[in-house]
């Protein structure tokens, strides 16, 4: 109830007696003993008869405090509050005063912060409406404010959608009780009101700035002090942020990444760092299941078949689950104009995106539809900084408790994706504390590389984890599918090199480098591990040890060949542009670093592209500081 300082009612300098005026959602918490109160007969029986002095708060008259008088269920009066026992009962008098002024009284409700709610309570939370979804029972309500997400379940009917004027985005005030549901707090709505105006206002500036808080990242010392880092963490920090916005915008996030020994280095600490994250928001351990989905892409860019699978499970999404379009996080890819349409689809539904990769970027084709961009060439730095190194400093800033997991797994992506960066040896060493000396992170680069080529487009989430060890229940299972993966790995490569040694074409350019090609359609076991791209980084690395002198290799098919180099600046992005304008017709596209990559072209034109590609190899100049043998695939 709205009283001044001293505890008079806010009646003006008017002297008359005062009788209030509930609004329809007041409670106890608005009334006191003394006042009186416009009131509405509810019920009669023997021993008096009950009033309503608001929706949710009514009290008995007792007979001997009527005098005689009788009334009909719906009869008005003015009633004084006498009684208000611990119980909650309420005892009423009847009142009748000559000359009175009438006050309305708005419930102001004392406000519980979610993350403050306690099971067998009843509370009023306000906040922002992040998702509505209709179960076969209840319509749950998800609603967040400065603290955290609850979900509040509103029964109208079994399957029947309760509040149907409800919307995602609405700043709602709901009173009801706390109850446990699946190990998590979930309110059972007794009433629920859409704020509008200025005090909707008020709701949603406060939870802004409540979010603006808790989203800013904890300070993180690196795992390794590097200069050359500095810059690309500082972007780290800004991308750590928007994802914990993002969470707590109760926003699902979709993680997109090279389904390779570095993009799963990357993509799987972030996810474990952003499930930690969002339990915590949720207070719910399974609240990240509907909420963040990790999927390897084949490809060395965003493709027209993935984007469209995402967008039509988001839009599935938001249709069936009332959940707001995702946050897309590329990881190890999506940096080049190749990514620029795919981008260009989801522009269309606002969809933001951020992207952590160390391919050679097209910032100014990419950069203009995305939401962040950290890469190391945008300082001045190249591929031997790895997205795995990279991104485990984005989980630790999205979550540091995972930090003691962690501590491998930069030297394991550095390893798969033979980096010669100036932090190698300090992360080999980081590792060898957590119990990896380099064999050991060899095996778990190899056997992740070989459980991505059979899993394909699935995420195999507990078996990555597993070989990671991120989020391993188990260490001896750890040990156990880390030396059987790798092992078969190691088998399969030399079966592969058996078979295509004796069938490399090799000659030397004009330039001195030494060339070397193979038909990987003819000569190479095909549908199987490796890959072509593995197969003739494996070859390259090889003869790269047999000549140690420049070195390029090609392994080609009817429509693709994968390039390698070794002290040959071949920047095969601008290759594959000027392809296309000397070939017309060709479909000349791919991509990669500056000394990795591969292409795909119109299988006819073969011939033609390759000859061009071989002529524009010999042109490239020469630099011993570049080498494949530190580049994915």
């Amino acid at each position: 109830m709205s009283r001044d300082a001293a505890g008079n009612s806010n009646a003006g300098d008017d002297s008359r007696p005062v009788v209030y005026d509930l609004a329809p959602n007041c409670t106890l918490s608005d009334v006191s003993v003394g006042d009186r109160y416009h009131a509405t007969v509810n019920g009669v029986v023997d021993y008096g008869v009950f009033v309503d002095v608001s929706d949710d708060v009514s009290g008995l008259i007792h007979e001997s405090a009527l005098g005689g008088d009788r009334y009909t269920v719906g009869d008005r009066l003015i009633v004084e509050l006498t009684e208000l026992k611990d119980n909650g009962d309420v005892a009423f008098a009847p009142a009748d005063p000559t000359d009175y002024q009438t006050v309305a009284v708005e419930h102001d409700p004392s406000i519980t912060p979610v993350d403050e709610l306690t099971v067998g309570e009843t509370a009023t939370i306000q906040g922002e409406v992040v998702q509505v979804k209709q179960t076969g029972g209840p319509t749950i309500v998800h609603v967040g404010d400065e603290t955290g997400i609850v979900g509040c379940a509103a029964f109208a009917g079994a399957g029947v959608r309760a509040y149907p004027d409800v919307s995602v985005s609405d700043v709602v005030r709901i009173r009801g009780e706390a109850e446990s549901h699946d190990d998590a707090i979930q309110v059972e709505v007794e009433n629920l009101d859409i704020l509008d105006g200025e005090t909707a206002d008020e709701v949603r500036e406060s939870v802004a700035e409540g979010r603006a808080e808790r989203a800013t990242p904890p300070e993180v010392d690196p795992l390794v002090e590097w200069d050359a880092f500095e810059e690309i963490r500082t972007e780290l920090v800004e991308v750590a942020r928007l994802l914990r916005e993002t969470v707590l915008e109760g926003r699902p996030i979709r993680i997109r990444h090279h389904a390779d020994g570095d993009g799963m280095c990357a993509a799987i600490p972030v996810k474990q760092a952003l499930e930690a994250f969002v339990r915590d928001v949720h207070n719910s351990p399974d609240a990240a299941r509907h909420r963040l989905k990790r999927l390897p892409s084949k490809a060395p860019f965003y493709e027209m078949e993935d984007v469209t699978r995402d967008l039509n499970f988001a839009l599935e999404g938001r249709a069936r689950h009332g959940q707001k379009l995702p946050f897309l996080l590329m990881l190890d890819n999506g940096s080049t104009e190749e990514d620029v349409p795919a981008y260009t689809k989801l522009s269309h539904y606002d969809v933001p995106i951020a992207v952590v990769d160390h391919h050679h970027p097209d910032p100014e084709a990419v950069n203009p539809l995305l939401n962040a961009h950290v890469n190391p060439y945008l300082h001045g730095l190249d591929y031997r900084v790895t997205t795995g190194m990279m991104c485990v400093e984005l989980a630790r800033l999205i979550h540091p408790d995972i930090t003691s997991e962690l501590q491998h797994v930069p030297a394991v992506a550095g390893l798969s994706d033979r980096s010669e960066a100036e932090a190698m040896d300090d992360y080999v060493a980081l590792a060898a504390e957590a119990g990896y000396d380099r064999e050991d992170l060899d095996a778990v680069g190899e056997a992740l590389d070989y459980a991505a080529h059979w899993l394909r487009y699935d995420d195999g989430e507990q078996v990555v984890s597993d070989v990671l060890n991120v989020g391993c229940d188990d260490e001896s299972r750890h040990e156990e599918l880390v030396a059987f993966l790798s092992e078969r790995a190691e088998r399969d490569v030399e079966r592969q090199l058996d078979a295509v040694r004796q069938h490399v074409d090799s000659k030397r350019l004009d330039s001195g480098v030494r060339f070397h090609s193979v038909d990987l359609e003819h000569f190479a076991h095909r549908f199987t591990y490796p890959a072509p791209g593995k197969t003739t980084g494996e070859l390259h690395d090889e003869l790269v040890r047999e000549h140690r002198e420049p070195v390029i290799t090609v392994g080609y098919g009817p429509d693709f060949a994968v390039l390698r180099s070794d002290g040959v600046r071949l920047d095969i992005p601008t290759m594959v542009s000027e392809l296309n304008e000397e070939l017309p017709g060709a479909g000349v596209s791919g991509g990669g670093h500056l000394v990795v990559g591969s292409i795909k072209f119109v299988e006819g034109r073969r011939e033609d592209v390759i000859d061009a590609l071989v002529e524009k190899m010999g042109d490239a100049a020469l630099d011993e500081n570049l080498s494949a043998a530190a580049i994915d695939d």
